[in-house]
C-alpha cells in the first residue's frame, strides 16, 4: 500500500478508479485525481495515509468524514460519491473540482467586493447547513474552499468535523485545526461548537476582502496568542473601498467571547444579503455594532398535575410569560412558536441556547391541584448549563398574576436588564379578576395554536365563554378577532362574513384596552386585506410595533400583509427577518421569508430559504406550496407541479388544489387540471370555495375571459389573495390588460 503513493503508481487502477495524478495531501489523507472507469468521469479519492492505518482514532476520524459529508446534501458541499477500501487501502470519493482553491485564488488576485461578497455568501451557505445537519466543520479555512470549472464555490475537507451527537475524537486540552483559522476556544482546545466555525468565517471573510490573514505571527504560538488577544484589525484601513457595514459583520464574527458573536451562520447570511441588496440598517459606529441585548428563551412549563387536561394552563402560563417580556426593550425573547418546538423533548439547554440564538433558557414546572397551584422556575445559562436562580411558588389559583410578575422580575433583576418607565410598575398586567375567565382565554389559545380550522373553531368557542363570563376582558376579543381574521385570510369562509366581525371584535378590544399589540394588528390585516383601507392599516401596523417591538407576529404580518403586496421588497424582506430573528424555528416565518425573497426577484435566495424551511419539517404543506409557486415562475413547471402535489398530499386545501390544477394546466395537461376543476365545483355546493381559486384554474388553462369573470368576483367577495394584484408574480403576464388595471387600482385606490 506505501508504494500506492509514489510517483510510479500514477496510471494504475484502484477498484474501478484509475489514477490520473496527485492533487495534494495533509494530516488527514493524500488526494488523487482520478477517472471513474464506470461512469467516465474525473473524481477526487483522499487516501488515509498508509502510516497513520494503525491509527485508530485516524481511521475513526476518516470514516467520520464520510458519514458527516453523507449526512449533507448542498449546492456549496462538495458532493461524495463513494467510499471505498482496496488492499487495506481506505478512500473516499469526491467530485473532481477543477477550479482550485479560495486559496489559490487570493493569491493571484484581489478580489473585487461584490465577487467577495458573493463567494462568502456561498460558504457562509454552506456552512450553515452543516450546523444545521449538526455538523461543525472545524478547519474552515480558504484551502479548504474549492471551486467547479464554471466558478461556483464549494466546501470541502470535513476530516476534522465534529458530529453532534457522537463520540469526541480529540483528546481534552488538544488543539485541532489550522492555527491562522482557529477560533480562540479552538486554540486552548476547549470544547467548540458551531461558534467556532463562525470565527473561522470570519477570518477567511477578512481575507477574501483584505487580500490577507487579520491576526499573523512570527511562530505558531505567537499567531495562536494574536487571535486570543489581540483586536481584531481594521478592514477598512486595509481595504478604504469596504463599506463600513462589511467591517461590522466581519468584527462581529471575530468576536473573541463567543457569546457575543454572531450565534448562527443564519444570522451572518441575513446582514451579507442585507449589505448585498442595500438594504442594511445604519450601525452605531464605523467600528463595532452595539452590543445586543440579552436574549432568553422561555421553554414550555412541564404540566406535572395528575390531570393531563391541565397543560393548556402550563402551556398559557408560559405563554403569558414569554408575551409579559417579549414586551422590555432590554431584552430580546424567543416567540412562542419556537419555544414550544422544544415541548416534551429532553434536549440539552446548550443545544437549545445553538438553535434559537440565545445565552439563557428558562425552564420550569406547574402542579395544579384545585385551587392550589406549585411553580417551579429554572433560569439557566447556555454556556456551561449553569442555574442563575432558581424558585418555587407554592401559592392559590388567584395569586398566579402574582407568580407570573415575580418570575419576570426575576429574571429582569438576574439578566441585569434595565427597564424603562415606571420602575415598580408590574411587568406583568392582570386584564381580569375572574379566573373562569382567565382559563377560558389559556383554552382558547391553546386550541387556536393548533393552527388547524378545528382548532380555530375550538378556540374562538372559549374565547365566546371568556367574553360571557368577564364581558370586559379585552385580550379575548382580540383572541376571536384573530381566529376570524385567520378564516377570512386563508378562504375558509366568506370573507364578508368573518372580516367584519374580525373587525368589530379588534375595535372592541382596543375599546378596553388600547395598548394590546395583537389587536392593533389584527385590525391592521382586515383593513388591508378587506377593507383595501391601506394607510390605516400601515398606522395600525407601526401602533402594534411601536406597543411590542418583539411580537414576532406583527412583524410578519407587516411584511406580508402591507409592505408584500405594494412591492416594497427590502422593507418586507427586513420585516419578516425580524419575525424569523424573534421567532426561528416558526414555519410559517421561514416560509413567507422564502415567499418575500420570491416576489423581491432573487430566485436564488427564495430557493434557498424553503429548502431552509423544509430542512426544519419536510412536512410542512405551505412550504412545500410556496416553493412551487417559486419553481412556477421560473418557469420549472415539472417542479413545481411535483411540489404542489407534494402539498396537495399533505394538506389537501381548496388553494392548492388550484395552484396544482393551474399548473397542470399550464404544461399541457389540461385534463387532468379540469378534472380538479369539476372537483372543485361539486365541493362548492356544499362548502365555501372562494372565487380566486376558479379563477386561477381557468387563467392555467388559458381560458382568459372566463378566468377574468371569476376574478371579479374574487374582487366581489373581497378575496385576500387580491392583494397579489399590484406585485404578485403570477399578475405580471397580465400587468398591462386593462380590465387587470382597472381592479387593481380599486384594490390599490391610492396608487
Amino acid at each position: 500500500m506505501i508504494s500506492l503513493f509514489r510517483t510510479g503508481m500514477i496510471g494504475k487502477t484502484i477498484g474501478h478508479y484509475e489514477i490520473v495524478t496527485k492533487l495534494g495531501e495533509g494530516g488527514m489523507g493524500e488526494v488523487f485525481q482520478a477517472r471513474d472507469t464506470r461512469l467516465d468521469r474525473l473524481v477526487a479519492l483522499k487516501f488515509l495515509p498508509a502510516r497513520l492505518l494503525t491509527d485508530q482514532i485516524l481511521v475513526a476520524r476518516f470514516e467520520q468524514e464520510a458519514r458527516a459529508i453523507a449526512a449533507l446534501a448542498h449546492p456549496h458541499i462538495a458532493t461524495i460519491h463513494d467510499v471505498g477500501e482496496n488492499e487495506g487501502a481506505r478512500f473516499l470519493v469526491f467530485e473532481y473540482l477543477a477550479g482550485g482553491t479560495l486559496k489559490s485564488k487570493l493569491r493571484s488576485q484581489q478580489l473585487p467586493l461584490p465577487e467577495a461578497l458573493h463567494y462568502g455568501l456561498q460558504l457562509a451557505e454552506a456552512l450553515a447547513h452543516a450546523h444545521r445537519r449538526g455538523i461543525v466543520h472545524r478547519d474552515v479555512k480558504s484551502e479548504n474552499a474549492m471551486f467547479t470549472d464554471d466558478g461556483v464555490l464549494k466546501l470541502t475537507d470535513f476530516g476534522l468535523a465534529k458530529l453532534t451527537g457522537a463520540a469526541e475524537l480529540t483528546q481534552a486540552g488538544y488543539t485541532i485545526g489550522t492555527a491562522a483559522y482557529m477560533s480562540p476556544e479552538q486554540a486552548q482546545g476547549l470544547p467548540v461548537d458551531h461558534r467556532s466555525d463562525i470565527f473561522s468565517y470570519g477570518i477567511v471573510l477578512f481575507e477574501m476582502v483584505a487580500g490577507s490573514l487579520p491576526f499573523s505571527g512570527d511562530s505558531g504560538m505567537a499567531l495562536i496568542y494574536g487571535i486570543m488577544n489581540t483586536a481584531a484589525p481594521s478592514l477598512v484601513q486595509r481595504r478604504p473601498d469596504a463599506p463600513a457595514r462589511l467591517e461590522d459583520i466581519v468584527l462581529k464574527a471575530l468576536e473573541k467571547n463567543r457569546d457575543f458573536r454572531y450565534q448562527t451562520m443564519d444570522q451572518v447570511i441575513a446582514d451579507l444579503r442585507d449589505l448585498e441588496h442595500g438594504s442594511a440598517a445604519p450601525t452605531s459606529s464605523r467600528g463595532r455594532t452595539r452590543a445586543a441585548p440579552p436574549a432568553v428563551a422561555v421553554l414550555p412549563f412541564a404540566n406535572l398535575s395528575t390531570d393531563p387536561e391541565n397543560e393548556y394552563f402550563s402551556d398559557g402560563l408560559t405563554e403569558d410569560l414569554i408575551s409579559s417580556l417579549s414586551q422590555l426593550e432590554g431584552l430580546r425573547v424567543v416567540a412562542r412558536t419556537s419555544a414550544f418546538q422544544f415541548k416534551g423533548k429532553a434536549t440539552d439547554v446548550r443545544e437549545v441556547g445553538r438553535r434559537l440564538s440565545v445565552g439563557v433558557v428558562v425552564e420550569g414546572s406547574v402542579r395544579r391541584a384545585g385551587e392550589k397551584v406549585r411553580v417551579n422556575a429554572t433560569l439557566i445559562n447556555v454556556a456551561d448549563g449553569f442555574q442563575l436562580w432558581s424558585d418555587r411558588y407554592d401559592r392559590e389559583m388567584k395569586d398566579v398574576f402574582a407568580i407570573q410578575d415575580e418570575i419576570c422580575g426575576s429574571i429582569v433583576k438576574a439578566l441585569k436588564v434595565k427597564l424603562t418607565g415606571e420602575e415598580d410598575r408590574p411587568l406583568v398586567k392582570k386584564y381580569t379578576e375572574n379566573l373562569a375567565a382567565y382559563h377560558h382565554l389559556l383554552k382558547g389559545r391553546y386550541y387556536w395554536n393548533k393552527w388547524t380550522e378545528e382548532g380555530f373553531r375550538r378556540g374562538m368557542e372559549h374565547y365566546r365563554q371568556a367574553i360571557a363570563a368577564d364581558p370586559a376582558y379585552a385580550p379575548a376579543y382580540a383572541g376571536l378577532a384573530d381566529c376570524f381574521c385567520l378564516l377570512g385570510f386563508w378562504g375558509l369562509a366568506p370573507p364578508q362574513q368573518v372580516m367584519p366581525q374580525a373587525k368589530a371584535l379588534a375595535l372592541q378590544a382596543l375599546a378596553l384596552d388600547d395598548t394590546l399589540a395583537d389587536a392593533h394588528a389584527s385590525l391592521a390585516v382586515v383593513l388591508a386585506l378587506f377593507d383595501w383601507d391601506w394607510s390605516a392599516s400601515q398606522r395600525e401596523f407601526l401602533r402594534a410595533l411601536e406597543l411590542n417591538p418583539g411580537l414576532a407576529n406583527a412583524h410578519l404580518l407587516y411584511g406580508t400583509c402591507y409592505l408584500m403586496p405594494f412591492g416594497h421588497a427590502a422593507e418586507a424582506i427586513a420585516a419578516i427577518r425580524r419575525a424569523v430573528d424573534l421567532d426561528p424555528l416558526s414555519l410559517v416565518n421561514n416560509t413567507y421569508l422564502g415567499t418575500a425573497y420570491w416576489i423581491a426577484g432573487r430566485d436564488d435566495e427564495a430557493l434557498l430559504q424553503l429548502q431552509r424551511t423544509l430542512d426544519l419539517d419536510p412536512q410542512f404543506a405551505e412550504a412545500w406550496r410556496c416553493l412551487a409557486w417559486a419553481h412556477l415562475t421560473a418557469p420549472r413547471l415539472d417542479d413545481a407541479i411535483a411540489a404542489f402535489t407534494k402539498a396537495r398530499d399533505l394538506a389537501p386545501t381548496l388553494v392548492t388544489l388550484a395552484d396544482l390544477a393551474h399548473t397542470l394546466g399550464r404544461a399541457g395537461r389540461a385534463a387532468e387540471a379540469r378534472q380538479i376543476l369539476a372537483q372543485l365545483q361539486e365541493m362548492s355546493q356544499h362548502t365555501f370555495v372562494s372565487a380566486y381559486c376558479f379563477f386561477i384554474i381557468h387563467y392555467g388553462l388559458g381560458d382568459l375571459d372566463t378566468a377574468f369573470e371569476w376574478l371579479d368576483r374574487a374582487y366581489e367577495e373581497r378575496s385576500s389573495w387580491m392583494m397579489w394584484l399590484k406585485s404578485g408574480p403570477l399578475f405580471g403576464p397580465l400587468a398591462s390588460d386593462p380590465h387587470l388595471i382597472a381592479l387593481r387600482e380599486k384594490v390599490f385606490p391610492a396608487g
